[in-house]
């Protein structure tokens, strides 16, 4: 009876890039019926915004907002038993930036932030001047939040190897834009802004992975990496219980090359 009044008791926040949410729908909605999360963000659905399948989520309890692209990116925020409360859909500072990458709701009492980071490869280039730009106009967002005083997470795929523990191996990381010194540098100054990096406070060893490419057998050598995060303001920061990855995901049948990740929160 204690533990669950215990469970009844915790806000489950999840992230799972899903790959293309059309491809994958049955091992998502597996995936939500075996660990029902609270609140389930979801990365790379590539949809437009009209052939979201928000009806499939609303048989099993969910409530849904997403903000999508035709074939490319996309953002979705779904929670069980209560409808996310939109506070905004991308990024100020670039208004010609039509990226589907950036959904931030209220629900459960918590500010929840979706975030799709773009990927930065190859560089230098363009492209990574785009995603240490987009990673600066996140920052921006997270200190106006963080000046609310709300219980936050900003939680998905951030498209950054913190550290060289989070990685199977350096060497063969070395030149991706994942791994490099000012990606991690981006990534650090949200941290020394106050941020909490639940896996990590739970896994400070290393050697957790998010990801495996479908290439090279890396998921049967398990040579992957941790992009997936999630970062919790000081006041959800004290109510973190637990944090971590449902690794067996990746290796069911027509998987994302993403596992999801999650943190428990008392209520």
């Amino acid at each position: 009876m204690r533990l669950w009044r215990q469970l009844r008791d915790m806000i489950k926040v999840a992230s799972f890039n899903i790959n293309g949410i059309k491809a994958r729908l049955p091992r998502l909605l597996e995936w939500l019926a075996e660990t029902r999360p609270s609140v389930a963000c979801l990365q790379e659905i590539k949809t437009q915004d009209e052939g979201f399948p928000a009806a499939e989520f609303e048989k099993i309890g969910y409530h849904a907002i997403w903000h999508g692209q035709k074939g490319f990116n996309g953002v979705a925020i779904l929670a069980d038993g209560q409808a996310p409360v939109e506070v905004q859909r991308g990024l100020a500072g670039e208004p010609e930036d039509e990226h589907s990458r950036y959904l931030e709701a209220d629900v459960f009492g918590i500010r929840v932030v979706c975030i799709y980071l773009p990927n930065g490869n190859p560089q230098p280039g363009p492209k990574f001047d785009y995603k240490l730009r987009w990673m600066e106009r996140l920052r921006r967002r997270m200190a106006e939040i963080m000046a609310e005083d709300v219980p936050a997470v900003v939680i998905g795929d951030y498209n950054v190897i913190p550290e060289d523990k989070d990685t199977f191996s350096v060497k063969a990381m070395a030149s991706d834009a994942l791994m490099q010194p000012e990606s991690r540098d981006a990534y650090r100054r949200l941290l020394n802004d106050g941020w909490t990096d639940a896996i990590d406070t739970f896994n400070p060893q290393g050697g957790v992975w998010t990801f495996w490419d479908y290439q090279a057998g890396a998921w049967q050598r398990d040579h992957g990496f941790r992009i997936d995060h999630a970062l919790l303001s000081p006041e959800l920061a004290d109510r973190l219980v637990a944090a971590g990855v449902d690794k067996e995901y990746r290796g069911r049948e027509k998987a994302s090359d993403h596992a999801p990740v999650w943190v428990q929160l008392r209520d």
